[in-house]
């Protein structure tokens, strides 16, 4: 399979210097599977460019080969300046300090050593003369609000919006031409998340994005389009990609729809013809026999028909067949969004209906409140709301308290009796020790039969090789389907979905799925999110704010 890149237009002023270059990359993980095939790749000094795909393209991976992180199965990589790479954490950093982390312990060890008079060559080749680079970091830690961070604390003890700043905090720290983000605004607060948008807007700094953020993406103004056929670059931000996306897919539509009448058709050709063949073969049968021929000659005619209607059967076979392979490689190409539908039922309960009531509520940690300013409201069947916050500010503990799993500990709360389900970024309603199978049969209150689940489950793109996997080593986009397929499998919707950070592990294929499965949703929503986008696109009407 050989990639491709089809370029939409753009128009440079002048010849740009190249600051990454990639020619036939291949990357196989260590089992032999094959992620991308012979990418090429060429970007110029001071692109921003957003790197966009499906969950297991290869996104992130074809950034830590940029990043020199990863070696190519195959290829070559060059870059003329050293990237600087902000990555995902999921823990892996825990045991590191912030220094380690950002890759400036030995350097800020070096200058300490030196001040306290141990001026060695060992040193002064570590330091590299960069005697800032202490204030640098305190200096950039206050921009990005980690104040009182200290450099020897461990990343563990730091939330995940704080290891994001960690790490963005690094490109002033490092200074470099080429910055490369994977997934640049996951856990960031509304305040984070601005000031990461402004260095987008006004940096000369090289930039490669891997992102689900819809905002960030309308930022750089190129998008490059990873799939299984290779990249496809679009001269323009995410809106721009996702009119031409929508151009293409109609273009495909109406493609399917031409193949699938011309496919009716030979198949309508094709029975008419063999219909006529049969006739005159009937009829030439009968005349032989009233000629009185001798067999020999009647087997020879009959092999001669038998023939020439075996050639017309595979003609016709042929043709059908063609049409049919055609028509099958556009449906493939099909978005797999198309292809999953979740028709929730509706809730039970009657719009208006009073659910939860909070009065002048509060909740302290340690005797320490967690909230400025106690919480008043109230929470109505069929509402749509988002609670919003910093990060820190007890927005999942508000959470636990609406669904009753939590008891404020100042002020009164008031609950009807209503069902719930609560989906957070890690799924954790599922239960990853038991199978995908197991887990949409735990589901299974209508009594579906069971090729009616697996049915089902092949339609959220879970497959019969995905049946007997646990649940736990499903990636966040999967698990979010898995979840979804479960829901479609119960017979009755709840009365409430809460969502808290649903979409930070999700790509934007995932993200649109759950925004259709969400949207069509007729109870009543509660939505932690920072993603403004996906905050609109569900159609949250209320809000409660939280400091």
């Amino acid at each position: 399979m050989k990639a491709t890149i089809r370029v939409a237009p753009i128009i440079h002023s002048q010849k740009k210097q190249i600051m990454l270059f990639l020619q036939g990359v291949t990357y196989a993980h260590p089992n032999r599977d094959v992620l991308f095939v012979d990418i090429n790749l060429t970007i110029n000094k001071s692109d921003k460019i957003a790197l966009i795909g499906n969950n297991g393209t290869g996104k992130s991976t074809l950034l830590k080969i940029l990043a020199e992180h990863l070696k190519p199965s195959a290829g070559t990589v060059h870059t003329d300046a050293n990237p600087y790479y902000v990555p995902q954490h999921f823990g892996q950093f825990n045991d590191r300090t912030v220094a380690e982390a950002l890759g400036v312990h030995d350097k800020l060890l070096a200058l300490r050593e030196i001040l306290a008079g141990h001026l060695t060559d060992i040193n002064l080749e570590l330091l590299d003369d960069d005697w800032g680079i202490e204030e640098r970091c305190q200096e950039t830690f206050a921009h990005w609000r980690l104040h009182g961070l200290d450099l020897a604390q461990k990343m563990g003890s730091l939330s995940g919006g704080q290891k994001t700043k960690v790490f963005l905090a690094g490109i002033h720290i490092h200074e470099p031409e080429i910055v490369l983000l994977d997934e640049p605004s996951n856990h960031l607060d509304d305040d984070a998340r601005k000031l990461l948008y402004d260095y987008i807007r006004t940096t000369n700094d090289t930039l490669v994005i891997v992102s689900h953020d819809r905002e960030l993406l309308n930022l750089p103004d190129m998008v490059f389009e990873l799939t299984k056929r290779g990249i496809t670059v679009y001269g323009g931000n995410y809106d721009f990609y996702a009119e031409q996306k929508m151009i293409e897919n109609e273009a495909l539509n109406n493609d399917l729809k031409s193949k699938e009448k011309a496919l009716r058709k030979a198949k309508e050709v094709e029975r008419e013809a063999m219909e006529r063949q049969q006739k005159l073969d009937s009829r030439g049968k009968k005349k032989q026999e009233k000629a009185g021929l001798p067999t020999i000659v009647m087997n020879a005619f009959k092999n001669n028909a038998e023939k020439s209607t075996a050639r017309m059967k595979g003609v016709h076979a042929e043709k059908v067949g063609g049409i049919a392979q055609e028509l099958s490689t556009l449906r493939s190409e099909l978005p797999d969004a198309d292809k999953m539908k979740v028709d929730f039922d509706n809730s039970s309960l009657h719009h208006g209906k009073i659910l939860v009531t909070g009065e002048n509520i509060h909740f302290s940690y340690h005797e320490q409140p967690l909230w400025h300013e106690p919480l008043n409201f109230r929470v109505i069947s069929g509402d749509r709301i988002a609670i919003k916050g910093p990060n820190g500010s007890g927005k999942s503990t508000l959470i636990q308290i609406l669904l009753g799993n939590l008891q404020p500990t100042a002020g009164t709360i008031e609950r009807a009796h209503f069902s719930s389900i609560y989906i957070d970024q890690d799924y954790s309603l599922l239960d990853n020790s038991l199978t995908v199978y197991e887990q949409a049969q735990l589901f299974n209150t209508g009594a579906l039969q069971e090729h009616e689940v697996k049915t089902r489950l092949n339609r959220f793109l879970f497959t019969k090789a995905y049946w007997d996997k646990p649940c736990g080593v499903l990636s966040g986009g999967e698990k979010m389907r898995l979840l979804l397929c479960a829901l479609s499998i119960g017979n009755q919707a709840p009365d409430m979905i809460v969502l808290d950070e649903p979409t930070n592990n999700l790509d934007m294929q995932n993200t649109a799925i759950l925004t259709d499965a969400i949207i069509g949703y007729r109870g009543t929503l509660v939505a932690v999110s920072h993603d403004k986008h996906f905050l609109n696109q569900i159609r949250t009407e209320k809000t409660i704010s939280i400091r």
